[in-house]
């Protein structure tokens, strides 16, 4: 199945293109948040971050970095949110591998929300021991 990002990136749909390389690009989010607000995609449509080679992930936060500098320069937010999401659980909605770079600014509407949970240390040490960094 082709995704959205994947029809943009070879012009079957209309997409505003920012930025492009061997690896990624970079375009306007059609549902700006805010005006300047910016996806960058993997050019192989890997579904997640878990699924991608390590050179695809170090170029999408590479140009998310250099996108987020000039959206500094351009429309001077107060803040910038990069995003990336993995899974509908995750709240991804595109099954394409991309990070969202987004200008924000106080009362702007937008919002994160998730429950604070403190389990205290005993229980991080614990879930802690069962995460293997590969």
């Amino acid at each position: 199945m082709t995704t959205i990002f994947e029809k943009i990136l070879l012009g079957e749909i209309p997409g505003v293109k920012i930025y492009e390389d061997d690896l990624v690009f970079a375009f306007m989010d059609a549902g700006q948040v805010n005006p300047g607000h910016v996806l960058v995609a993997t050019k192989k449509p890997y579904e997640t971050l878990m699924d991608a080679d390590a050179d695809s992930v170090v170029a999408l936060m590479r140009v998310a970095h250099k996108i987020a500098k000039a959206i500094q320069i351009a429309f001077q937010p107060e803040g910038i949110t990069l995003l990336q999401t993995n899974k509908p659980a995750g709240w991804q909605t595109v099954p394409h591998l991309h990070m969202h770079v987004v200008p924000r600014f106080s009362n702007d509407g937008a919002s994160l929300v998730w429950p604070r949970n403190e389990p205290g240390i005993e229980k991080l040490r614990e879930y802690a021991s069962k995460i293997q960094v590969i």
